[in-house]
């Protein structure tokens, strides 16, 4: 009885921030959808609904010991159809194949690839011979190859060219990041590239209100970057636009490397400090006036006219959902200054955290929402502790700067282990970089831009732009010595699923529970740490076209070619924590074991006479003769994706497909070899009936 009263005396000592577990639960019901190997039907989401219904009633008429457990269960299934409501609200055609001819759309979006190519997203899209329903909503092509023939490309210009699309491909290992997924819910049914010349075939139409604000958004960045040379120019553009296209590939990756990537993002840091300026501002402006001092609300209305600025800031970004993030986080703690409320609190940050899971589900899975609200509620839970322990950061004079290193190093330690568990890195020296760099964006960046937009009416924006393009001057140089710095950047081998939840429910345990009770989060903390040492890695690796493989051996992972399969490549030795590029990795593939054989090209194909019943044959074509080994051919891959082989004790491997992980999702495109095989017997006999010309709606 003893125990029963103290857990009940436990719960009781939690009211006042029940209301902060709200976006815990409804993450886990999310998390639940995405973790099934199924997709659940429509009906059995409407009954989950109804479920949800009778447990809010079932928590409504309960004491206040049981209606906790029965709202939380009840904000799971909430969580779990809200993802499915999502999921089904984004579908859309996916391309099942290959294709290869024209391709004409309307221009959406504009940045640029990893490989530093020209990158389009088109909606309205019609592909030759492809009928309007099996046709994507959007595709998105990356421009590669001689451009100087290029008209250039303007936001809502009709285009056309003649490109290679592929569906959106799935994990390029067992478990790993599902590119399907993430193209499913930004609305993508293929992406591809192009190398001919981009035509216009229709001028943007002005009229069009969905897309003059990125019109607007690329004509100010093109302005900016008119104004400001070379990367500096792309920095600021990104910081004021969200256009990041003009960014040179080796300065993002100097970012990256010396933990300052962020600053190039529109996140939350950007949406505070701007906003934080106008406020400031805004602030000063009503002080110089009394009898308005006097007679009006002058703090409620200079959060007002914050929260405006930040609307503002929001349309001119792209409205991606970083920003979106942002600005929720952003009117939050505004409102509560408009209430008289505190700005910054663990409800507040619930708030925000509630309404993004509402609004985007799926955001919950992405390395931008984990590090973000990691960072916010690790900030205000820490300085929440400081404040009521009245702890003294030291002589007045000297306070602020105390608080700007204390707060680099609360959130560097609290998004470093989700960094390192996406991006498979860790800057060593970010904390350096960040005390170098954050300050002056606050302090000159940040207040410089809000400047130049202020007089860029009257064309003065120089006034701001030129301190502005000082500071990011200053940043990327930072970033580039940073970054040079041997062992700058050390890498990080993937943890299993288990850990990044078991280590963020510690976390939030620790900062969220009330009682000594709360200290049992560092217990799981610590069972993550240690779970992430002993992840595995899968001794063998096959890309899900056969066109790589990937064998581990005591220097790293040997992979099958120098070059080719570039991207599978470099995520296979990320994942591993290996920093060597893909022809290093090559040179150590006779040291790997004689047991894996790859047929990479033709000849090779042709030339395969047999192999021995130890073998395992990977070949990137269809082999000419029956293989008495276990084989795995592009026909067989397409039905199980990419594949992993972990090596047993006894001897021989446990095989598992990326098929198995995933399961049947809306996103996964699964095709059994026998339909896949019985498609190519027919679409030849359909296309040659169909005209070759391409009729737009």
């Amino acid at each position: 009885m003893a125990f029963l009263a103290a857990i009940a005396q436990s719960v009781l000592a939690q009211r006042g921030v029940m209301f902060c577990w709200v976006p815990v639960c409804l993450a886990i019901g999310i998390g639940l959808y995405f973790q099934i190997t199924w997709e659940p039907s429509v009906r059995l989401l409407w009954g989950l609904g109804g479920v949800a219904l009778l447990g809010t009633a079932m928590a409504w008429r309960s004491n206040e010991l049981v209606s906790p457990v029965f709202v939380a269960l009840t904000l799971v299934l909430i969580g779990f159809v809200l993802a499915g409501v999502r999921a089904n609200q984004v579908a859309g055609p996916r391309l099942e194949w290959r294709y290869y001819g024209a391709v004409e759309g309307r221009i959406v979006a504009i940045d640029r690839s990893a490989s530093d190519a020209l990158r389009l997203t088109l909606d309205q899209v019609v592909l030759e011979r492809v009928p309007p329903h099996r046709t994507p909503k959007r595709v998105r092509l990356s421009l590669h190859g001689d451009r100087s023939h290029d008209i250039t490309a303007a936001p809502g210009m009709r285009v056309a060219l003649t490109g290679h699309l592929s569906p959106p491909g799935g994990p390029v290992e067992p478990g790993g990041f599902d590119f399907g997924r993430h193209a499913w819910f930004a609305g993508l049914g293929a992406v591809g590239y192009a190398r001919t010349p981009l035509m216009g075939v229709e001028e943007a139409d002005a009229g069009r209100a969905g897309l003059a604000i990125f019109r607007v958004r690329m004509a100010l960045s093109a302005h900016v970057q008119s104004r400001l040379p070379g990367d500096i120019g792309g920095f600021a553009a990104a910081l004021t636009t969200g256009d990041r296209s003009a960014m040179s590939q080796q300065a993002i990756d100097a970012l990256r490397a010396s933990n300052l990537a962020h600053l190039l993002a529109i996140s939350g840091l950007h949406m505070g400090l701007m906003s934080g300026v106008v406020f400031g501002a805004l602030r000063l402006v009503f002080a110089l006036v009394p009898p308005f001092v006097l007679r009006w609300p002058a703090r409620s209305i200079a959060a007002a006219g914050a929260l405006l600025a930040s609307a503002f800031y929001l349309a001119l970004s792209g409205g991606n959902v970083a920003t979106e993030r942002a600005f929720i986080m952003v009117a939050v703690a505004l409102c509560a200054l408009m209430l008289n409320r505190r700005a910054l609190s663990l409800r507040a940050v619930a708030i925000a955290a509630t309404l993004v899971l509402i609004l985007r589900p799926e955001a919950l899975l992405g390395p931008g929402f984990q590090m973000s609200f990691a960072a916010t509620t690790a900030l205000v839970a820490i300085f929440g502790w400081l404040r009521e322990a009245q702890v003294q950061l030291g002589p007045r004079w000297i306070r602020p700067a105390v608080a700007v290193f204390i707060s680099s190093a609360i959130a560097g330690a609290a998004t470093a282990p989700v960094a390192a568990a996406h991006f498979n890195a860790y800057a060593q020296f970010g904390l350096i970089a960040n005390l170098l760099s954050v300050p002056l964006m606050g302090i000159l960046v940040i207040p410089a831009a809000v400047v130049a937009a202020v007089l860029s009416p009257l064309g003065l924006e120089m006034v701001g732009l030129w301190p502005m393009g000082l500071g990011l001057r200053w940043i990327l140089g930072v970033a580039d010595f940073v970054s040079g710095i041997e062992g700058a950047r050390l890498y990080v081998k993937s943890p299993d699923k288990i850990v990044l939840p078991v280590l963020a429910s510690g976390a939030l345990f620790v900062m969220l529970w009330r009682g000594r009770l709360r200290w049992a989060g560092g217990v799981a903390m610590l069972a993550a740490a240690v779970l992430w040492v002993g992840s595995s890695r899968p001794t063998v690796l096959i890309a899900d076209t056969g066109t790589l493989v990937g064998v581990l051996t005591p220097s790293g992972r040997a992979l099958s070619k120098e070059k080719g399969a570039g991207f599978i490549a470099r995520n296979w030795l990320e994942n591993d924590g290996d920093g060597r590029d893909q022809w290093t990795a090559a040179q150590t593939w006779a040291q790997s074991s004689g047991e894996i054989v790859h047929l990479a090209g033709k000849r090779a194909v042709r030339a395969f006479e047999g192999c021995r019943a130890d073998q395992i044959v990977i070949s990137a074509h269809e082999l000419p003769v029956p293989a008495s080994c276990r084989n795995f051919t592009p026909d067989r891959l397409r039905s199980t994706g990419a594949v992993a082989l972990y090596a047993r004790p006894e001897g021989g491997y446990k095989i598992v497909t990326a098929r198995e992980i995933s399961g049947h999702r809306h996103w996964s495109g699964w095709r059994d070899t026998a339909r896949t095989t019985a498609r190519k017997e027919k679409r030849p006999a359909q296309m040659a009936g169909r005209s070759e010309t391409l009729v737009r709606p």
